[in-house]
């Protein structure tokens, strides 16, 4: 079993096996987050309160009749409590409140030559093409390059994209509260409109309902599909990485399909969503990324800060360091 646990200070993802208890996913939460007193919801976008303090200690997961495999945790904390600064022992030494830092983080990651001169293709002689993943810059804002590239046509509208997320969170603040946005609305609302803010499931949610299509994103570690916006009639392929996306596309070639020759002038990015080949060819081809590691583990990656030169361990380390220093420029280690 796979879930995310996103605190205040990032999201981390766990593995967990049948066997694992009330108790211990409390111990992951804590280290993890840094909060000894906190409240859990899971659900996206209709957050479920999760009373993981009301249950036994030793009550397998498994047995509590919820499907948390893939699910992500959203760890706030309880009003008036705060923040242990370290993991381990919460019962020893000084409780101190630790501060999110002030500006996004930005975070680049390392090249994999084999996919970015190279990007796998996988034959679909059903649609007489070829499914290829078209590479998104390295720049804080791919997902909105991505969406716009599936949606818009190739056209660079991050600004516009993340102006549509800003609007609809500023007209729905009762779907986008403080809990989900772990920001206060206006707040969030100017932080995304940086270029150099991540967009994750948020963002995904409100453009999907936007354009009316559905967006299915794939991950890359886990071959996990998050759909957003089920209803509509098409959709569009993104491959999430860890800390990047990219879209997939169509395009068309000669048997036997196994290379796409035309330029990406003639990509189809938006499919039949009752087509399933679509999604199978999608999988297919992320099972190839997946093989030469086109993933970064965040909970678990060597990030290295560029002003700096310390070497920290996943998004949680690195958060930390940029909250004492003030340090914003990471890049994943080799």
């Amino acid at each position: 079993m796979r879930l995310r646990i996103r605190g205040p200070a990032g999201q981390t993802t766990v593995s967990l096996d049948d066997n694992t208890t009330v108790g211990e996913l409390r111990t992951q939460i804590v280290d993890n987050t840094g909060l000894t007193s906190y409240d859990v919801k899971y659900g996206y976008p209709e957050l479920t309160p999760f009373a993981l303090g009301d249950l036994p200690s030793d009550q397998k997961l498994s047995d509590l009749g919820i499907n948390l495999n893939g699910e992500q945790l959203l760890i706030t904390s309880k009003e008036g409590s705060t923040k242990n600064i370290t993991s381990g022992d919460t019962n020893k030494g000084p409780v101190v409140a630790q501060q999110q830092p002030q500006q996004p983080l930005s975070l680049s990651r390392k090249s994999i030559p084999e996919i970015s001169d190279d990007p796998p293709e996988v034959a679909s002689p059903d649609h007489a093409g070829t499914f290829v993943l078209r590479i998104m810059p390295d720049d804080n804002s791919c997902l909105f390059r991505a969406v716009g590239s599936a949606i818009m046509g190739g056209m660079d509208a991050m600004n516009e994209l993340r102006s549509v997320v800003a609007q609809t969170i500023q007209e729905h603040q009762d779907v986008y509260t403080e809990v989900v946005l772990e920001k206060k609305p206006d707040d969030y609302c100017r932080w995304i409109q940086n270029e150099d803010s991540w967009g994750g499931a948020i963002e995904l949610g409100i453009l999907s309902k936007h354009f009316n299509i559905e967006i299915c994103s794939v991950d890359v570690q886990t071959l996990r599909v998050d759909r957003f916006n089920e209803s509509s009639a098409t959709r569009c392929i993104l491959v999430y990485s860890g800390i990047h996306y990219d879209t997939i596309a169509l395009s068309p070639s000669k048997p036997p399909f196994t290379h796409a020759s035309a330029p990406p002038e003639f990509d189809t990015k938006v499919f039949d969503a009752a087509d399933p080949v679509v999604l199978e060819r999608s999988l297919d081809l992320c099972k190839v990324l997946q093989g030469k590691h086109y993933y970064t583990d965040t909970a678990g990656f060597q990030i290295r800060c560029n002003t700096c030169g310390g070497v920290f361990i996943g998004e949680k380390g690195a958060t930390q360091h940029a909250t004492q220093t003030g340090h914003y420029d990471f890049g994943e280690a080799a």
